[in-house]
């Protein structure tokens, strides 16, 4: 049997992206499609609607482009997520990289202004934290193609 891998949501093609919209990686969805993936979108899991507003992370908090606190809902879709991937069994995540959920190594700065700090999602730093692999949507196709 093949081991299950927890996906952003959006990358396989869900329209749950904060706009309304995916982040569709074929070879991604394909993963789905061979039931070897569990979906997952920490921030409609913890409530939020698609659309939202977008947020970013500051420090510890995530706030939207109005300026209100949404770190809650973002703390709850991080532990559902974490909660859907132990009940699957899943030891490694692929996650839409930059988010203020999922994003790995680098997310955007608080700023709105489309710049880059390092840092990690709150979904993602969870999952880590509890010893699951997580890569970006770049890091697993970068690795799969190499075993292809």
């Amino acid at each position: 049997m093949e081991k299950m891998i927890l996906v952003s949501a959006c990358l396989a093609g869900q329209y749950c992206r904060w706009d309304g919209g995916t982040n569709l990686v074929p070879e991604i969805k394909k993963l789905v499609d061979c039931n070897q993936a569990v979906l997952v979108c920490p921030e409609t899991l913890g409530g939020l609607p698609t659309p939202r507003k977008p947020s970013e992370r500051i420090q510890d908090r995530v706030i939207n482009n109005a300026g209100d606190d949404v770190t809650a809902q973002f703390r709850t879709g991080a532990e559902e997520a974490l909660r859907i991937c132990r009940e699957s069994g899943c030891k490694q995540a692929i996650l839409k990289s930059k988010s203020p959920s999922c994003g790995k190594g680098v997310i955007h700065n608080g700023l709105f202004d489309g710049g880059l700090i390092s840092g990690n999602g709150l979904a993602a730093q969870l999952l880590m934290d509890h010893g699951i692999e997580v890569l970006t949507e770049q890091e697993w196709l970068a690795s799969h193609s190499a075993d292809s």
